[in-house]
């Protein structure tokens, strides 16, 4: 017997479990199923990104996620017998709710996602691995087996390999995975630290390269992640004990940090690879299945979250066959040059970190702890620098679903840009924009005032939408249903002033999809047309 299901998941790790959150968020009940018997229960990836924290809000997990991580806005840099104090995500961030990078284990932020699905009536089905698929032009029929040896046969409208950089979806649909491995032996530890200063986290610099500690707070007070010397032979599969990880932390402290009672340690090898393309028919890649690389910058979980988001709430909408031809087409085009991006910068950051060329250790440790503190005083560098690694910057201007109608603001969020946060007042109560625009489904911002915009043409636009177009209004002066900014942030933020008129519609991942001055209506209509149309 053949069981049917619209989406079938492969992989419950933080990617898969985000793209069935934004799945059942829009109605559709995946299936999720992972080979593993349990969750992780080491912190792996530690970092959630302020852009993570946003598209996770939407679930309402991420006051869970601040609650139980550990925020940090300093960087203690140590370099030969200095200690620089470099602040982390303190300007450039004003229009987010999260201007901060938030250490928490991946084991704690799967939890979190895993309870919240739960609620949402969808499980994880552990010990369950796919073992083969074939792929056809109405469905992919999918070989599955569980614990117990039993198999069976599902036919999935769509699949999608969250499985890893070992994905057995990928390697199923036989798309490339092109790249290589870093010739280097790192070992990651989490264990409890004497002699560092809490609150912040900490880099030591010297010629072998870079040590690094993270604050953790669970499973252990600190992440430890250090490279092996070159000539270490150490093999990456060997057991690690904590008297190698000291010796390996003495060589950058002096001895001045003691390491116990450790959680967890490790061995391991880095890869920067890429899937060729993301998609093969119905069978799509997301995550660590479609692009690997070092852990700089922490940008490796966040950006397949990310891809997870951009990717939920077009399968959703294609299902019912609603959505405009092609809408699930944009995934790859949206996602891809952002992992090939990723790979460029942790590629480069990895190569300054670990390079042992005599040019290399010299900009490291001679260098680099003078020129960092006079770039930590250029503050628009530094806004750059922390908006790009905080991920707010990420943009789809060239994607099919952006589109500038006609007199656009001069100024603001352009089409495919994120659309930015700022405080308002909806109903008399505090609110922001980003919580405003939240609901599953795509929001229209009509700003400016209220007099622009007839009520009549604005009913017939939702009309026949499926309830997943909703029309709100955004202006200075406190009108009957209509959010206030009432300080002003938020028009500005738009590229607006107080009189001036403008559309803005928002996709459901919070990123702006048509924008036009205050004669745009008719384009609007015919982007909803071709992207959203009636049923």
């Amino acid at each position: 017997m053949t069981a049917s299901v619209d989406v079938l998941i492969v992989g419950a790790g933080p990617t898969g479990l985000a793209l069935a959150a934004q799945l059942a968020a829009h109605g559709v009940r995946p299936r999720l199923v992972d080979r593993s018997l349990d969750r992780v229960h080491e912190s792996r990836a530690l970092a959630i990104q302020p852009r993570t924290l946003e598209v996770l809000a939407r679930f309402g997990v991420t006051d869970q996620l601040v609650a139980e991580g550990n925020p940090a806005v300093r960087l203690h840099l140590h370099a030969r017998n200095r200690v620089l104090t470099v602040p982390m995500f303190d300007l450039g961030l004003p229009d987010t709710a999260y201007p901060h990078l938030l250490f928490l284990s991946q084991a704690e932020t799967e939890r979190i996602l895993a309870d919240h699905l739960r609620t949402s009536g969808v499980r994880v089905e552990r010990g369950v691995e796919l073992v083969d698929l074939r792929s056809a032009a109405d469905q992919v029929t999918c070989r599955l087996r569980h614990r117990d040896g039993r198999e069976e046969t599902v036919a999935a409208r769509y699949v999608v390999g969250c499985d890893g950089a070992h994905s057995a979806v990928r390697r199923a649909a036989d798309i490339a995975f092109e790249g290589s491995s870093y010739p280097q032996t790192f070992v990651l530890a989490d264990v409890e630290a004497d002699g560092l200063a809490t609150g912040a986290a900490h880099v030591f610099l010297s010629d072998a390269g870079m040590l690094f500690f993270f604050p953790l707070g669970r499973p252990a007070g600190w992440r430890l992640l250090v490279m092996r010397p070159p000539a270490d032979p150490t093999p990456p599969d060997a057991a690690v004990t904590l008297e190698q990880v000291q010796a390996l932390a003495d060589g950058y402290t002096g001895g001045t940090v003691r390491l116990h009672d450790p959680v967890w340690m490790t061995n391991f090898r880095l890869h920067h690879r890429a899937a060729r393309r993301y998609r093969a028919g119905r069978i799509l890649l997301a995550g660590d299945a479609a692009h690997i690389h070092s852990p700089a910058g922490a940008q490796g979980m966040n950006t397949g979250i990310q891809d997870a988001i951009n990717l939920g709430w077009k399968l959703a909408h294609t299902l019912p066959g609603g959505a405009g031809a092609g809408l699930l087409d944009t995934y790859e085009p949206e996602r891809a040059p952002i992992g090939r991006m990723v790979l460029r910068f942790t590629d480069r950051a990895f190569t300054v970190a670990t390079s042992t060329k005599p040019l290399v250790r010299f900009a490291r440790t001679r260098i680099a702890p003078t020129v960092i503190p006079l770039a930590a005083r250029a503050r628009a560098g530094r806004a750059f620098v922390f908006r790009t690694v905080a991920e707010l910057d990420i943009r789809y201007r060239r994607s099919p679903l952006s589109v500038e109608g006609p007199r656009p603001p001069r100024r603001g969020p352009r089409a495919g840009d994120r659309l930015p946060d700022a405080p308002v007042v909806g109903d008399r109560q505090p609110t922001s924009l980003h919580r405003a625009t939240a609901a599953p489904g795509w929001h229209l911002l009509l700003c400016g005032p209220g007099r622009t915009w007839p009520a009549g043409p604005v009913e017939q636009l939702s009309r026949g939408r499926g309830g997943l177009l909703t029309v709100q209004r955004l202006g200075a002066h406190d009108e009957p249903g209509a959010l206030h900014d009432a300080e002003g942030h938020a028009l500005r933020r738009l590229g607006l002033d107080a009189a001036a008129a403008a559309l803005y519609l928002v996709r459901p991942d919070g990123h702006v999809g048509f924008r036009s001055g205050a004669d745009g209506w008719p384009a609007l209509v015919d982007y909803l047309d071709r992207w959203l149309p009636p049923s």
